[in-house]
């Protein structure tokens, strides 16, 4: 087999996993594995993948910024049976005598109706999520602040220090974007302020977003990577697996 092949080869391993090893390589190519060493420094070298001690991982393309927000409405069906799975497992997590933040956001609004009313107290800068949550009987408080349009949330001033006063039990949070260096993003800086305020004063924190969230990047973070628990419905890929703040609702 020619070098060129060799490397298409091993590039095509390396798109169907992310990561290979030299044995897994020798296994499928049937070549010696100095030969492998070689080419895996090539391809290095090359930049086309990343040569790492037993083997070799890919190498991910950097993130765009995701400056556009979509509104509630067009976001609220998208990946919606994923984001159900999400919200039942998170809504799972409440126990009575609990004081509960609830961030603005389309999983979380879908946790409302799992959510326990009896013994529970919720805090929310969602109207749509209070409003839900007072009609089913539950006990509720809305921050106060500016209504932010094209999310539905209460921001500015008024909200983060409405927020500072609080000391929740748990938190659950929307996001953006997921990335293991940019941490969690959100394209506004304002709504940032209120999810880091109210991520600062929750005991723990989980991060409520579905696959399609990794790797994503907005253009402020307002948490760190390791900073909350994650929810989802799967890995988007085998690599995330080394985390040990994310958990894959599907698989439980």
């Amino acid at each position: 087999m020619l070098p060129e092949q060799r490397y298409a080869e091993i590039l095509k391993m390396l798109d169907a996993k992310n990561s290979i090893t030299l044995q897994e390589i020798k296994d499928q190519l049937q070549i010696s594995e100095s030969t492998i060493r070689r080419d895996l420094n090539t391809l290095h070298d090359q930049g086309r993948l990343l040569k790492v001690f037993g083997g070799a991982v890919a190498i991910t393309p950097q993130a765009p910024i995701k400056t556009k927000e979509d509104t509630v409405s067009l976001r609220e069906n998208v990946h919606k049976e994923e984001k159900l799975l999400i919200a039942h497992y998170a809504a799972g997590l409440i126990s009575d005598g609990d004081f509960i933040y609830l961030d603005a956001g389309t999983t979380t609004g879908y946790m409302l109706e799992f959510l326990p009313v009896q013994n529970v107290t919720y805090v929310t800068n969602a109207v749509a999520h209070a409003k839900r949550l007072a009609l089913r009987g539950a006990q509720v408080r809305i921050i106060g602040g500016e209504v932010k349009a094209t999310t539905e949330a209460l921001v500015g001033n008024e909200a983060y220090l409405n927020l500072k006063m609080y000391h929740f039990s748990l938190g659950f949070f929307g996001t953006d974007g997921v990335d293991p260096d940019a941490g969690f993003t959100t394209p506004d800086v304002s709504e940032s302020l209120i999810k880091q305020c109210a991520m600062e004063h929750c005991r723990k924190r989980f991060v409520v977003c579905d696959a399609s969230k990794f790797g994503q990047i907005a253009p402020v973070t307002f948490g760190s990577f390791s900073s909350a628990t994650i929810l989802t419905d799967q890995l988007p890929q085998e690599s995330y697996r080394q985390y040990q703040n994310i958990i894959c609702v599907s698989d439980l």
